[in-house]
């Protein structure tokens, strides 16, 4: 078994969106040819403003497929106070995916979505009831020696160096659901700063954690704390026995992620 997945995050069509740079992440992404394209969240700057939706509309049938999507926290209305507690995913579901729970699975992998994005907050995230316990039945159902994989678009654990940006509010729950079900790998967005780690950094009576695995932000201007105006995502290679990861970050002079 060997598969490969590709992990960006953080689009924000919109004023943050460079175009051009997002265009080379189309490039690599045929190049690489994944077995799965991963895209944590966040697809617009602000979710009331029609014209966003057509841009990452657009520039996601550019991108290969397979792919599998999650909502973040800028898919959600912000002025629209109304759509924003009572209708939060309409647009998202109607522009980007009508499933709010993906899952992609193949002999030996699954990757289950969770939707940590709500209506309450304009940063924080939340795993409800609900995500978890449809998030848990997909992982439950499947054949011993499966590799698990959850993507979500909020963090559990704020990265070193990090601004505190609001991670899942009930991030022990998250964590603790994760090791329940024995996933070995969280990929996710928010921070806008790539890191790789477990949970066993937070939680180390966890009975055998999962790694963590956080892009940053693949086609804006809004990178964070060292990753300041930088891009990158991330490549996971999985095998029987072995994952690996691979941060790219886009280099100017080299005119690539490297």
């Amino acid at each position: 078994m060997r598969y490969v997945l590709m992990h960006v995050s953080d689009l924000h069509a919109g004023r943050p969106f460079r175009p051009a740079l997002a265009e080379q992440v189309a490039r690599e992404a045929h190049a690489l040819k994944p077995d799965l394209l991963v895209v944590s969240g966040d697809y617009v700057q602000r979710a009331d403003f029609p014209h966003q939706w057509d841009v990452i509309t657009r520039y996601l049938r550019t991108l290969p497929e397979p792919r599998l999507v999650v909502a973040g926290n800028h898919d959600v209305p912000l002025l629209n106070v109304y759509r924003r507690i009572f209708r939060p995913y309409d647009t998202y579901r109607s522009r980007i995916s009508p499933d709010l729970n993906p899952v992609f699975e193949r002999p030996g992998l699954a990757v289950v979505g969770g939707c940590s994005a709500h209506g309450l907050t304009m940063d924080g995230g939340y795993l409800s009831l609900e995500q978890r316990e449809t998030m848990r039945r997909a992982f439950e159902r499947q054949p011993a020696g499966t590799c698990k994989v959850a993507v979500l678009h909020h963090h559990v654990v704020n990265p070193p160096g990090s601004e505190k940006r609001k991670m899942i509010s009930n991030a022990e729950e998250a964590v603790e659901l994760l090791d329940q079900c024995d996933v070995e790998l969280l990929l996710c967005g928010h921070v806008h700063m790539s890191y790789i780690g477990t949970t066993l950094d937070v939680r180390p009576d966890l009975r055998q954690g999962t790694i963590i695995c956080q892009s940053g932000t693949t086609t804006s201007g809004r990178g964070k704390g060292r990753e300041r105006g930088k891009n990158s995502y991330n490549v996971i290679e999985i095998e029987d026995e072995v994952i690996r990861i691979g941060q790219h970050m886009f280099l100017e002079d080299a005119g690539e992620f490297v």
